[in-house]
C-alpha cells in the first residue's frame, strides 16, 4: 500500500483539488493506496471541505490546535498503513504527477527519495538565496549529498520512518537522521508550481 500524507493548514480551496489530482494519479498505479490529510488546526473550512469528499481511501487526522508542520507530518506517519509513505504539501505546488517517479526509485531499492526543487519560482532574496546557503551548510555538516533539504515532497519506506523520532522542525532533516540508520537516499528533480490559492504559511 502507498500512503500519501498531506499536512494542511487553511487550505480550503486547494486541498479538495489536490485530492482529485491524487486520485487521478494513484488510480493508475498497480497497488492499493490511502490519502491522509492531517489538519493542523485550520480555522477556515478545510476540514469540512475534506469531510464532504466522503471516499474510503481518504482518511482525516484532526489536530486539536496548531502544532506545526513537523507534528502534523508525524501524526500522519503514525496513522499511515502503507509500506511506502509519500509526504507532500497541500497547496498544489507539489505535482502529484511526480509520484510515479518517486515510486520507481523506491522500487529500485532506495529507502528515501527526496524531491529537489531544481527550478524554483519563488522570491530570490527571501527564499532562493537563504535556501542555497542553508542546503550547502547542511551538506557540509551532515555529509549527506542532498541538494534540497527544505523540500517536504519525499517518499519513504515506512520501516525507515519508524526508526526516526520527529520533533521541533526536524522534518526537514529526515534524510540526515535516516542516514544514521543506514538508509539509502537519492534525489529527483520535481515540478514546483506557483501558489495560486490561499496564502503561504
Amino acid at each position: 500500500m502507498i500512503s500519501v500524507v498531506i499536512p494542511v493548514l487553511n487550505e480550503e480551496e486547494s486541498a479538495p483539488l489536490l485530492a482529485q489530482k491524487l486520485f487521478d494519479v494513484l488510480n493508475k498505479q498497480n497497488t492499493d493506496f490511502e490519502i491522509i490529510f492531517v489538519d493542523d488546526g485550520s480555522t477556515d473550512q478545510t476540514l469540512n471541505r475534506l469531510l464532504n469528499l466522503k471516499d474510503k481511501k481518504i482518511r482525516l487526522v484532526e489536530l486539536s490546535r496548531r502544532y506545526g508542520q513537523t507534528a502534523a507530518i508525524s501524526a500522519g506517519i503514525d496513522s499511515a498503513q502503507g509500506e511506502i509513505v509519500i509526504i507532500m504539501d497541500g497547496d498544489l505546488q507539489h505535482d502529484p504527477e511526480d509520484i510515479p517517479r518517486f515510486l520507481e526509485k523506491i522500487y529500485e531499492g532506495f529507502d528515501i527519495v527526496s524531491g529537489w526543487r531544481k527550478v524554483r519560482t519563488d522570491n530570490f532574496l527571501i527564499r532562493k538565496l537563504p535556501s542555497y546557503f542553508a542546503n550547502k551548510a547542511m551538506r557540509l555538516v551532515s555529509g549527506v549529498e542532498v541538494q534540497d533539504f527544505g523540500s517536504t515532497y519525499k517518499a519513504y519506506r515506512s520501516d525507515i520512518l519508524q526508526k526516526i523520532e520527529l520533533f521541533g522542525e526536524l522534518h526537514r532533516f529526515i534524510p540526515v537522521l535516516a542516514s544514521k540508520v543506514g538508509a539509502k537516499i537519492c534525489e529527483i528533480p520535481i515540478s514546483v508550481h506557483p501558489r495560486k490559492l490561499g496564502k503561504s504559511k
